[in-house]
């Protein structure tokens, strides 16, 4: 969560890119962790248009209606990490919205989002599609931010395991009925 505050410090020792944000939907769970509405993500590899698209093309394969851009920006930041090791990589990702670009005659970004998500399943077997694809998954769903975003409460062995905090706290399913379920051992 710290990630998303940006100090001066921190802003001017970043030589790339910098994703910027506001919080959106002010009662939801990640605004009322945040210490403000505003966000930034200070990038080391990427540049800031670059980290615009990702952001979005991660939105586009991982649509969730309410989650905050600030959830995704942390897969940029993922993307742009693995950029930083291997200059391969932030060049495939450069060249990977270069040519979104180019299959949109224009600005992808500006297409609409049924023509931005048909260029991307036309692209979904390459290379740039599977890092980005790759990466999100593993950053977006392991995000404690998203965990908010659903609900999740999080690994259940730190605290104490599930038996006694919300093995049975289910309310977003009905009860199922009692012939699901086994009969119980004597």
């Amino acid at each position: 969560m710290s990630d998303l505050k940006l100090d001066r410090r921190r802003f001017l020792q970043g030589s790339g890119g910098l994703l910027l944000g506001t919080l959106l939907f002010g009662s939801g769970p990640i605004a009322l962790l945040a210490p403000s509405q505003s966000w930034a993500l200070p990038m080391t590899t990427l540049d800031t248009a670059t980290g615009d698209y990702l952001m979005v093309v991660v939105r586009r394969i991982y649509p969730h209606d309410g989650m905050e851009d600030a959830v995704y920006a942390f897969a940029v930041k993922s993307l742009d990490e693995k950029a930083s090791k291997d200059p391969g990589i932030a060049d495939l990702l450069k060249n990977g919205v270069a040519d979104l670009d180019q299959k949109a005659g224009g600005s992808w970004l500006k297409l609409d989002e049924t023509h931005q998500v048909a260029i991307l399943e036309s692209i979904q077997h390459s290379d740039f599609f599977t890092m980005v694809r790759g990466t999100a998954v593993a950053s977006l769903y392991s995000n404690e931010l998203a965990y908010l975003h659903f609900g999740y409460e999080g690994a259940s062995f730190p605290k104490g395991g599930y038996l006694h905090r919300g093995f049975n706290d289910l309310t977003w399913l009905p009860n199922p009925p009692a012939d699901a379920s086994p009969t119980p051992l004597s």
